[in-house]
This record gives C-alpha cells, structure tokens and sequence, in this order.
C-alpha cells in the first residue's frame, strides 16, 4: 500500500507516544507523522518525522496554521488529539484539502458545553449527574446547598474543561491539615466555603454544580460514523496519577455499548469518540481519540484513518468486532528522552 501522512494535534499530550506507535507499527504500510503542537517543548518534535510550531486550537488562526501545514507536508488527514483542537477545526473541516477526524461543530459544541451534555443525556433517559448551570460565588453556595450540601459532597468544574482542568469536590469533612501535610499539591477536594472565597462575588466563567458521580470509572472508546458505533469498546479506567488514569482493562460490555449507540446517534459523532463514565453516571463526552488499548490484530487509530481515507468501509469494521479481546490490559507509565541541546 501506498505510504501517507498525517499529521498529529496536540502533539504534546500523554498519549502521543503510544499513539504514534500505534499508527506507525500498523502491519501494513509506512506511515510519516507530522507533529504539531503550541509548545516547542512536546515530545512529538521528537518522536514525529517532522514538527511544527502552531497556535492554540483557540485561536481564530489555528485551523489556519493546520492547513498550511497539510499543504506543505502533503499530508493525508488530519488527527486532532486535544479538545481545546476541536471547535477551529471542526468549522473548518470543509475547506481542508484531506479528511479531518472531527465530527460536526454542532456535535462539538454539545459536547464541550458539559450543561448541554447533561441536559441532552437526561432527555434521552441516561444516567448523568444532577446539575446547575451558575456563575459566582453566590450561585455556586445555592446551587450545592440545593443539591444537598453539607449532607454530601458535591462538585464542579468549568462548563468547557478538559483533562480534569478546573474539577474540585466540595466536601465539608475536607482535612486541609492533613491536605497540607501528606498529600501532593493540586487536592481536588475543597470545603464550600473556601470555593466561595475564591470565586468573584457575581459573574465570572459559567460552573457547572452537581452531583458527585461515584464507583469505579469506565469508558468506552471506538470509532463512529454519526450513526452508530462501528467498533469500540468499554474498558476500566484506574489508577489515577496527576488527573490521568494510569491502567485500563477492556470490558465486555453490551449495555454500555448500547449507551454508546444512543449518544452517538444523538449527537452525529463522527470519527473516534470516548465516553466516560463514573459508577452508573455518564460525565464527559470526548469526541475525540483519547487513551487506546491496543491489539496487535486491532489497530483502531489505524482503521479509524483508514476509514476517513475511504480505505475501509463501515461494514468491514463492524466486522472486525469479534477481535476485541476483554482482558486486554494496559498499564501506562513515565518515560524520558535526551537530547544535546
């Protein structure tokens, strides 16, 4: 098969390393990756064959910066790896020369807008946290005493975050001693009244209140083509380090297959999705690739290009379900490389 190139977003990110592996040890062809990324310090100017430089997905010239990045590289398609990447390229995918692995700006939106999600998942009937939409302080104290606080703990995080950024329990049998003394910096768990303090008064970006999801977290991770769920599936999400599960095993799981069905088809999702579940409660919705397990006979970053690529059809990845093997393990881990500056 002919040789391609894509180029990789967000080429800094935890699962870059795995994922450029991934696709290149696909068994079939040679495949040259281009990383890009905001920071020069990401590891993908190491591990890709070339790298460059871009601006935030934020910024109204990202989706720009990319193009001109596939027309001088070549490049076969776009895969966007940071949800911060999505929104610019999604309203530009049209006007790019080669596929972009993103799904529509609408369906971006409603994901990234976390009240949208929740209120779209109750009106389907699934199982999501209870919620308020608020901005301030004032509003925040309402909205958890109103969801139960201090009886129980509850949470909240920025409507649009990514990566655990902004997410904090608010649990009024917090021990900031023992927070101070024994554990890291960063603690997620926070008393309401020191939220308060720290928030301005009235205004501010809006919060989303809710209840605080709990039991064993699962995702189930796959490919979709706005329809349905051509091939994925669920797996454990453990051993948290820094905000980033560290080890994962794959479930085999209908009922949450069937989750993924219904929301795919809710929102069009196109392209590689991860949905996130804590106990019984769905909490994020990530249109886009995120941590894979991978199979020497299922390479899903693979067959997801080939499939934007127009190399395999939805029925021959369908057809591939029977090799996904729950109890497939994977265990992440720290590394390093070293260079002469």
């Amino acid at each position: 098969m002919r040789p391609i190139t894509v180029v990789v977003t967000a080429s800094g990110a935890p699962g870059t390393a795995a994922l450029l592996r991934g696709l290149r040890e696909n068994g079939e062809r040679e495949v040259r990756l281009v990383g890009t990324d905001m920071s020069e310090r990401s590891v993908g100017r190491h591990l890709c064959d070339a790298f460059h430089l871009v601006p935030a997905g934020s910024d109204p010239g990202f989706a720009d910066a990319i193009r001109a990045i596939v027309e001088r590289e070549g490049a076969d398609c776009v895969l966007p790896q940071s949800s911060f990447d999505l929104e610019g390229l999604a309203q530009h995918r049209e006007s790019f020369p080669v596929p972009v692995l993103v799904s529509r700006p609408d369906a971006i939106f409603r994901c990234n807008d976390k009240a949208e999600t929740y209120a779209f998942l109750h009106r389907l009937g699934l199982p999501a946290p209870a919620f308020r939409r608020v901005s301030g302080a004032a509003e925040v104290e309402a909205a958890a005493r109103e969801l139960g606080y201090p009886d129980v703990p509850v949470c909240f995080k920025p409507v649009f975050s990514s990566g655990s950024r902004g997410f904090r329990v608010l649990d009024p049998t917090v021990d900031r001693a023992r927070q101070l003394l024994d554990e890291r910096p960063g603690s997620v768990a926070m008393r309401l009244e020191e939220a308060v303090e720290l928030l301005p008064a009235e205004g501010g970006p809006d919060l989303l209140v809710m209840e605080l999801a709990t039991g064993g977290e699962r995702t189930i991770d796959g490919i979709a083509d706005g329809e349905r769920v051509l091939l994925g599936h669920p797996k454990t999400r453990e051993a948290m380090r820094a905000g980033l599960a560290m080890y994962f095993v794959t479930l085999d799981d209908p009922a949450l297959m069937a989750i993924a069905d219904l929301i795919v088809a809710e929102l069009g999702i196109e392209h590689f999705f991860n949905i996130q579940l804590v106990g019984d409660h769905v909490i994020e919705i990530n249109p886009r690739i995120s941590t894979i397990v991978y199979q020497e006979d299922l390479d899903l970053p693979y067959l997801g290009v080939k499939r934007a690529l127009g190399e395999i059809t939805p029925e021959e990845l369908v057809a591939l379900r029977p090799r996904i093997r729950p109890g497939r393990t994977a265990l992440r881990y720290f590394d390093q490389i070293e260079w002469d500056a």
